[in-house]
């Protein structure tokens, strides 16, 4: 009884917690899906990872609002909306916070941006695309710097094998040069 009395007055905090390392391993598995696909590493040599990427990428949204919205209930942090939505107002953990809510301000809207592509344009998309890199690294900073399991063992492990072949992934595809006048290619053309 004690234990569930307990738990039961953590629960926000432990859904968040549980929802942001669901979101870390989500986010850097559609990143390196991503990746994969226009680095060439798959080519038409793969499987189309596609429907995999999109599929990744809308769970990682969900997981990423479900560690945002548990928070709202949490005794503890007792934050506001305004303090979840907006960097920067509630002064916590500072910058490592404001770079969470950036990171997944960016990831949802540049996530959910696939399906407006057509009205965006096509070459426009896939430029703003790539900013959801970025967007990925500033969440691991934030789940590095803030995260309260961020110093422990079993967390670290998770978070290298999460974190690692993406961030291979990023570097090769950052040093290969990219050729002039080469044709900008889409994977998942409508």
């Amino acid at each position: 009884m004690t234990v569930l009395a307990t738990t039961g007055s953590h629960v926000f905090w432990i859904t968040s917690r549980a929802a942001g390392i669901v979101a870390l391993i989500l986010t850097s598995a559609s990143v390196g899906v991503g990746l994969s696909m226009s680095g060439r590493l798959v080519n038409g040599r793969g499987p189309d990872l596609r429907v995999t990427h999109e599929a990744l990428a809308l769970a990682a949204i969900v997981a990423i609002a479900l560690h945002a919205v548990a928070l709202l209930g949490d005794s503890y942090f007792h934050p506001g909306i305004a303090d979840l939505l907006i960097p920067f107002v509630r002064n916590y953990k500072e910058p490592y916070m404001a770079l969470g809510i950036i990171a997944g301000w960016g990831f949802i809207l540049l996530g959910l941006s696939y399906h407006l592509r057509q009205r965006i344009g096509v070459k426009r998309w896939k430029v703003m695309h790539r900013f959801t890199a970025l967007a990925w690294v500033l969440g691991v900073i934030h789940t590095l710097g803030e995260g309260s399991d961020a110093g422990r063992t079993w967390f670290l492990v998770i978070t290298a094998i999460a974190v690692i072949p993406t961030l291979v992934l990023l570097v090769a595809r950052l040093a290969r040069p990219r050729e002039r006048g080469a044709p900008v290619e889409l994977a998942g053309r409508a």
